[in-house]
């Protein structure tokens, strides 16, 4: 009985003990903490951003008409259904015609001059800057680069490729981009057998000019190079030699980083070229021309994410959006995988999905 009792004494002596502790029989409250590792860190994601790229943006006079009946002079209504495809952290344009001063006369093909309200649209819709050279960029003379960047200027929109002064020419164009330094540059096959003036009112395109743009970009402080080109055969999806040829040459080099081709009217294959995106052609963001030809309405916007890693920048993800300019009245540009189906949307979205992925790159998808 007594060792009952003595084993039932300590159980309350020690049940005691535990209420004491819980109870507090100071009559001060007690708190107990457990000790806990620290939660796992999270490691912040790698520096990043996006860049959205477009084709042409080939202004012929039934597009100033629709925009002074949108008006007056208001472009926007038209562009305006590629808004979610050019949002990006840098977003940049093909602008291949030049552009009028305000109130001065604009011109239609075969000899260019667009309505400067034209670049206060694509800085609306959300564009950051455009490439400037192609084969229309003398079509009005010399005067017409300085007519086209002073208009590109009033908007707010960075541009590369024709030049002012050979000052202006000599400056590498670089973008702040969330503080990453991007270089563009931009370069054209030719200008419709008109001479160049003088060497430094535009890019002619070679391999050795494209690679010396871009180291001087990497000089000045640009961490990934974009390349504008303005090349191919017109109105041909397939890729040509030429084009292959100065894509493994430029690519080749650590200079840049992509290519974002124009020209051609007509949508191009995607490839990857020692590691590297390479877009032929972006086909007609917006044109009218006097004989449509189908092909000639269909456009991607081409959209990358490019992601430092260990070994520098370089893209995580490609995709594009297929677009189409629809003549309606009114003529409009819309985002073929956001608008409803019709019979003809659908033949350009098949069209562009079958040219723009003939090639068999893998890694690139579309929305």
């Amino acid at each position: 009985m007594a060792a009952a009792l003595s084993r039932r004494g300590g159980r309350l002596a020690a049940l005691s003990l535990v209420a004491c502790v819980t109870a507090a029989c100071t009559g001060s409250p007690v708190v107990l903490t457990t000790s806990r590792l620290p939660p796992p860190t999270t490691a912040p994601p790698p520096p990043s951003f996006t860049l959205a790229a477009g084709g042409d943006i080939l202004v012929h006079p039934l597009l100033t008409e629709q925009a002074d009946q949108d008006g007056p002079r208001d472009f926007t209504k038209i562009l305006d259904g590629l808004r979610p495809a050019v949002d990006a952290d840098l977003s940049l344009c093909h602008l291949e015609t030049p552009l009028s001063a305000p109130g001065e006369p604009t011109y239609g093909y075969p000899a260019f001059s667009a309505p400067p309200e034209v670049a206060t649209a694509l800085k609306t819709i959300g564009y950051d800057g455009c490439s400037t050279a192609s084969n229309h960029t003398l079509d009005r003379e010399p005067g017409a680069i300085r007519t086209t960047l002073d208009a590109l200027d009033a908007a707010g929109l960075r541009h590369t490729g024709s030049f002012r002064s050979p000052e202006e020419a000599a400056t590498p164009v670089l973008y702040d981009v969330g503080g990453v330094r991007v270089g563009h540059v931009s370069f054209t096959y030719g200008f419709n057998g008109i001479p160049l003036p003088e060497p430094w009112m535009a890019n002619e395109l070679s391999a050795e000019g494209v690679l010396a743009a871009a180291r001087a970009a990497r000089e000045a402080g640009a961490e990934v190079v974009v390349a504008s080109l303005h090349w191919g055969a017109e109105y041909q999806h397939e890729v040509t030699e030429e084009q292959r040829a100065l894509a493994e040459a430029v690519l080749g080099d650590p200079a840049v980083d992509l290519i974002i081709g124009t020209h051609v009217h007509a949508v191009q294959p995607i490839d990857r070229i020692n590691g590297k995106w390479v877009v032929y052609g972006m086909g007609n963001e917006v044109a009218r021309h006097s004989e449509p030809r189908g092909i000639t309405e269909e456009g991607i916007v081409t959209r990358f994410k490019f992601v430092k890693g260990a070994a520098g920048w370089a893209v995580e993800s490609a995709s594009y959006v297929p677009t189409m300019i629809e003549f309606g009245p009114p003529i409009r540009v819309v985002d073929l995988t956001r608008a409803d189906p019709t019979p003809r949307r659908t033949e350009a979205l098949n069209r562009t999905d079958g040219v723009v992925r003939s090639l068999g790159v893998e890694g690139l998808t579309r929305p």
